[in-house]
């Protein structure tokens, strides 16, 4: 009796460390954190001239060079660094409600808010 339930504890375990070990992998620009950007922020984070519609033109999600470019006031992601990057706290409601991203649309997703926060933390690469 005993063997069954250490073998059952035992892969409950497995299961639960190998759901829960999403965090630890690494997590792809590419395959990952573009499809959100273009999802919930292009249309209004382009490169655009403004004009018809809303478009900040501070700073573009199109690809990742504008994107780590940030605005004329400055970065917006600091590579491993997300309590101070100023996508972050836009994403995660850390910024007055007027400020807080996406615009309008309410927040992201719990899981692609996770993605993009452990993708800066893991140093905002180009992958």
């Amino acid at each position: 009796m005993n063997f069954r339930l250490a073998s059952t504890y035992a892969l409950i375990t497995c299961v639960w460390l190998t759901g829960c070990n999403y965090s630890s992998s690494e997590v792809s620009y590419t395959n990952d954190i573009r499809p959100i950007l273009i999802a919930y922020c292009l249309e209004c984070h382009n490169s655009n001239p403004p004009g018809k519609g809303f478009s900040t033109n501070l700073f573009s999600v199109e690809n990742y060079n504008s994107l780590m470019r940030g605005t004329k006031y400055g970065v917006v992601i600091i590579p491993g660094n997300p309590a101070s990057s100023t996508l972050i706290r836009a994403v995660e409601g850390k910024v007055h409600e007027r400020l807080r991203m996406p615009y309008r649309l309410g927040p992201l997703p719990q899981r692609d808010a996770t993605l993009i926060h452990q993708w800066v933390a893991q140093g905002a690469q180009y992958n």
